[in-house]
């Protein structure tokens, strides 16, 4: 694919001092594009990187070497009526910011009419996205990149890094800094394990007294993690565990989150974004998939292990469960079971009973 004089003028280091990347949300497409915000660095080592980020994923940011500034919008608030007024000045506001800095170039990652829309109210020539992209959103572009939709999200990204001239064979999830996990987990052992049973819909979740049952025939304790609303559903697994797990759900900070999930031996979970944080991390996942498809949003990386059931319906794409969801029930607590093992017979993982 070509440049065009506009785009290559601006794509020499010495043209290029502000990039804004859009990306607001959700934490496992945020977690996936730092390969790109990485490679972009690498190629414009003296661009300001700003990124708009959503309010409650903007943590996982806070503090980030690589990044200038980010922006933060209360991105949930914008889609209720009630709250219309605020939205709107809190947009013309953003677009005056914008303006000011103005930026060399706008990188839309997320391809909705919302970040279409950010990107052309910041003034700046260069906008990009991708071709792809929904809502009409491509409609607020100058310059439109072939990513692919069969693909896994980093893959898609790094396409938009190669367009822009970027080296995409290093790919590295450059984190900010992280707590130390010693003191967040409630456990003596030097070795734990972590589980997320929580998924965005109920059609994603493994049965929780599965790994409940799982956590029970493990021989390191395991560490249930999930947000506030998921507290009821890890009691469920540790209640299960016969002794055998611990919650977490609620008590941590998406950093602290990071810190627990680096310290553990394995994860094993749902398609969910913490199992993207932990493939970003290089901890080992065995990853649970029914109705969504692993090509596209499994764990990115050659050390983890999809666990499916062969129903010949999935992935459907599903986001509600069918009258007999086997693809998640006819996983048994066995099967995870020996994926662990043999995961660890090969790199010494983990000891199970």
């Amino acid at each position: 694919m070509s440049l065009d004089i506009l785009l290559s003028g601006f794509l020499s280091c010495g043209n290029v001092s502000r990039i804004l990347i859009v990306k607001p949300s959700a934490l496992g497409d945020v977690i996936h594009s730092l390969p790109f915000l990485n490679a972009l660095k690498v190629r414009y080592p003296l661009a300001e990187i700003h990124w708009v980020i959503a309010r409650g994923i903007h943590e996982i940011l806070q503090d980030h070497p690589l990044i200038h500034r980010l922006w933060i919008i209360d991105k949930n608030s914008w889609k209720k009526p009630a709250h219309a007024g605020a939205t709107l000045a809190e947009i013309r506001r953003l677009a005056r910011a914008w303006h000011e800095e103005s930026f060399d170039m706008v990188v839309d990652l997320q391809g909705l009419l919302r970040s279409g829309v950010m990107s052309a109210l910041t003034g700046s020539k260069i906008r990009l996205g991708f071709r792809e992209s929904r809502e009409g959103s491509s409609l607020f572009y100058s310059h439109r990149v072939t990513g692919g939709r069969d693909i896994h999200a980093v893959d898609r990204y790094l396409k938009m890094a190669a367009f822009l001239g970027c080296d995409i064979l290093d790919i590295r999830h450059p984190f900010p800094p992280l707590p130390p996990a010693a003191g967040l987990i409630p456990v003596r052992e030097a070795h734990y394990a972590v589980m997320a049973p929580a998924a965005g819909t109920q059609v994603k979740r493994w049965p929780p007294a599965r790994f409940g049952e799982l956590a029970s025939k493990l021989s390191l304790p395991s560490l249930i993690i999930g947000g506030k609303s998921d507290t009821a559903l890890a009691q469920a697994v540790v209640d299960a565990s016969r002794g055998a797990a611990e919650s977490l759900a609620g008590r941590l900070t998406l950093k602290e989150l990071a810190a627990v999930i680096k310290g553990s031996q394995f994860m094993v979970c749902n398609d969910t974004g913490p199992m993207h944080m932990a493939a970003a991390l290089g901890v080992p996942v065995f990853a649970l998939f029914g109705p969504t498809n692993p090509a596209r949003t499994g764990p990115y990386g050659k050390i983890h292990t999809v666990i499916r059931a062969g129903v010949p319906c999935s992935p459907c794409y599903r986001r509600k469960p069918c009258k007999d969801w086997r693809c998640m029930t006819a996983i048994g607590v066995d099967d995870v079971l020996e994926s662990i093992h043999d995961s660890a017979l090969k790199s010494t993982l983990v000891r199970c009973s």
